[in-house]
């Protein structure tokens, strides 16, 4: 099933190539987009997952001559990642009319990059866990080609560049973790009793990708990307970061991760209120991409709360944020953009007045990523940051500001845009089409079906996450 999952979107692309780009751009986006579908197989895989044991499931192993050795398999937290990548489909739908030049390599682009990003979920080695990696170049180049503005090529100079300089330390600790174990599987590293001093070199190795001053790339690439870049970076690469702390950090590193919480909560902290305060001057796709560094920031604090009930609650609002933070950037960055060829809040007011369905969807979407009750982020960051007052009291209140600050800047964002007399710089537009309007309604429906249901992931979770605290 995992075999399938990684080689659907690799046909789809090998399919693309012979394909004559002038005079079949409609076939090519139509095998672009069945192949994504056809990759909703994981929902199967899903369905058949057994969530009553901690072992890795579905799992496959190919070997050929001592050459190599590739080993992927789905516990039940891996899994909800990989679901989620497998919504890549948004990506091709949000730039569906838009993109007519070099259209092949963009279908490509993205498919190959579904496969990537599936492949580190799912890979049980360390050496493998390397395509988190691998997807920095083909993301440079999307932005590159495909970005908008005359800052692109320095956002993803930017974005390339700070991603490789955290990315040495980790590769160097990774062969250190095998020069003193003897291997990088998962499952042997997991049964080894690690020193505490060497715990906390590797530590620091791994950590140093994720903290403030190495992210700083993030809003500039948000900015200047494509909107499918931006949709992408959102809804997986970010997650990628929490996957390698679930994974790594907390599972084989538990010394050295409760050593260095209160380091890395104050992290957090000065993350989520600096990037709270910096939305106020930001354009839309500016303040979104701020926003996405604040709700990270709670999703680190849950993780490293040494609590179950935390590290379930930022698995939730990871999904959570997946689905809500794609949806603002196709209002913005896709419907209003491909409209009014700006992103300046200042150009844009009373948008009810021509378009009231996409103001009523709009709304839903930004309440969400207020935190509003029976949402998934809501449910996420409630469960983060009682989980992190058990350990420290201040921090949760202080942590708890965002969820304040969220509520600002996204309720003077959509009051800016949809109310008001209608804006004398724009003229009439029609609202959404029906390709827009299910996009919006395909995520939103998850986020509040699944902040109503949430033991539909919850209880599949208890168990996996459970040993990574305690020995069961």
């Amino acid at each position: 099933m995992i075999t399938l999952l990684l080689l659907i979107p690799i046909i789809g692309s090998i399919l693309l190539i012979p394909i004559n780009e002038n005079s079949n751009q409609l076939k090519m986006k139509q095998i672009a987009l069945t192949t994504s579908l056809i990759n909703y197989l994981s929902l199967f895989m899903w369905y058949q997952f057994d969530s009553n044991i901690t072992q890795y499931q579905f799992v496959s192993e190919f070997n050929h001559l001592n050459l190599y050795h590739l080993n992927f398999g789905v516990d039940s937290i891996s899994i909800y990642f990989v679901l989620l990548t497998t919504f890549v489909i948004h990506c091709l739908l949000s730039n569906y009319t838009n993109i007519t030049n070099n259209l092949k390599f963009f279908l490509i682009s993205f498919l190959i990059l579904e496969s990537l990003q599936i492949c580190a979920f799912v890979s049980l080695d360390l050496l493998l866990f390397i395509f988190f990696e691998s997807v920095l170049p083909v993301l440079f180049i999307v932005i590159v080609i495909f970005g908008h503005g005359n800052d692109k090529f320095r956002s993803a100079l930017l974005f390339f560049l700070y991603t490789l300089a955290g990315s040495l330390p980790m590769l160097l600790s990774i062969l250190t973790i095998y020069s003193y174990i003897g291997s990088t599987d998962f499952q042997l590293i997991s049964l080894y009793d690690i020193s505490f001093d060497f715990q906390k070199r590797i530590f620091l190795a791994f950590a140093v990708k994720t903290i403030y001053p190495f992210i700083i790339w993030l809003p500039k690439a948000h900015a200047d990307s494509v909107l499918s870049g931006s949709i992408l970076l959102a809804a997986t690469i970010l997650k990628l970061a929490t996957y390698g702390y679930l994974r790594v950090l907390i599972n084989f590193l538990p010394d050295a991760t409760h050593y260095f919480s209160p380091l890395v909560q104050t992290i957090c902290i000065i993350s989520i209120i600096y990037s709270s305060f910096s939305t106020i001057v930001q354009d839309t796709k500016r303040l979104i991409a701020y926003s996405s560094i604040a709700h990270m920031g709670i999703v680190v604090l849950g993780l490293f709360s040494n609590t179950i009930l935390g590290i379930e609650g930022a698995i939730l609002l990871s999904i959570g944020h997946g689905f809500v933070s794609p949806a603002l950037f196709i209002c913005v960055g896709g419907i209003l953009y491909d409209r009014t060829h700006t992103r300046l809040i200042t150009y844009m007011r009373g948008l009810v007045t021509y378009m009231p369905v996409f103001t009523i969807l709009f709304f839903f979407i930004t309440l969400a990523n207020t935190g509003i009750p029976l949402s998934l982020n809501w449910l996420g960051e409630i469960m983060s940051l009682m989980g992190i007052w058990n350990e420290s009291p201040l921090t949760a209140v202080l942590g708890a500001s965002g969820i304040v600050t969220s509520a600002c800047y996204s309720l003077f964002l959509y009051n800016r845009l949809s109310y008001g007399s209608y804006s004398p710089y724009l003229p009439i537009f029609k609202d959404i089409n029906r390709r827009e309007f299910i996009l919006l309604l395909s995520l939103l429906i998850p986020t509040f079906l699944l902040g109503i249901f949430p033991n539909v992931i919850l209880n599949t979770l208890h168990m996996s996450v459970t040993s990574l605290l305690y020995t069961i």
